[in-house]
């Protein structure tokens, strides 16, 4: 599949630069440095929806060797950690519309390119994303290591927070493309912020149609990337008992 940049209206335009410009009044002193780094680095615009061949490819693969690449929405375990194994990140291409500002039942482009992109540009964070998928396709075809895969994912690339110099810090794309959710996973009182722990990661269940209730903070994106070896070994465990 192929991003038809010329089927964005003049309105899409506007939608992404309303949500740009909301979110990036937010985050500095939020986000995590990586990511904000990564925001110029890749080349994003608060004016312009990013073109994936012409802009944001050209950017991005010379930092870490990873893409970005269409896809037309949710896509199935294997084709997703196939990508992801062989560094390219798959993005749906459509965007959401005026009245679903607030919420959507499944991830946007601004989700899956603000959300995350920038991210990319972190050579640590890359390696951990590109190692964890070669175990996910190891073990595609066992439904509960699959489940326990998607938790830690969830809990680290989509909820994650980092511990920084300055204080506590968002890389995960699902927080950073939240209004909401950017400054209730910092300063709300109601949810657990707990150390990242392989374990308890892959057997904690996430919430989708709310904000978390647990939040897991690393001390480096270094950490993820060492963790592989754990993450695999229980994983390992779990299928010898």
């Amino acid at each position: 599949m192929f991003q038809t940049y010329s089927q964005y209206t003049p309105d899409d335009q506007a939608v992404w630069q309303l949500l740009f410009e909301r979110q990036m009044a937010q985050l500095p002193g939020k986000a995590s440095q990586a990511y904000l780094d990564g925001i110029s680095a890749t080349g994003f615009r608060p004016d312009r929806i990013p073109d994936f061949d012409r802009d944001l490819n050209p950017r991005l693969q010379p930092l870490t060797g990873w893409r970005v690449c269409a896809v037309k929405g949710l896509i199935p375990n294997r084709a997703f950690f196939e990508l992801m194994a062989n560094r390219n990140f798959p993005a749906t291409t459509w965007l959401r519309r005026r009245d679903q500002l607030e919420y959507l039942p499944e991830p946007d482009m601004f989700h899956d390119t603000f959300g995350h992109v920038p991210m990319l540009s972190n050579q640590a964070f890359c390696d951990f994303l590109a190692a964890l998928s070669r175990i996910a396709l190891r073990f595609v075809d066992y439904e509960e290591a699959i489940d326990m895969i998607s938790r830690l994912y969830w809990y680290t690339v989509e909820f994650g927070l980092i511990q920084e110099t300055d204080g506590l810090r968002i890389y995960g794309g699902g927080i950073l493309s939240s209004v909401g959710e950017t400054t209730y996973s910092l300063y709300s009182s109601e949810p657990k912020r707990l150390p990242y722990h392989v374990d308890t990661l892959l057997r904690t269940p996430y919430i989708i149609d709310h904000f978390q209730m647990q939040y897991f903070i690393i001390d480096s994106y270094e950490q993820l990337y060492h963790s592989v070896p754990e993450i695999e070994a229980t994983l390992e465990g779990l299928l010898v008992s």
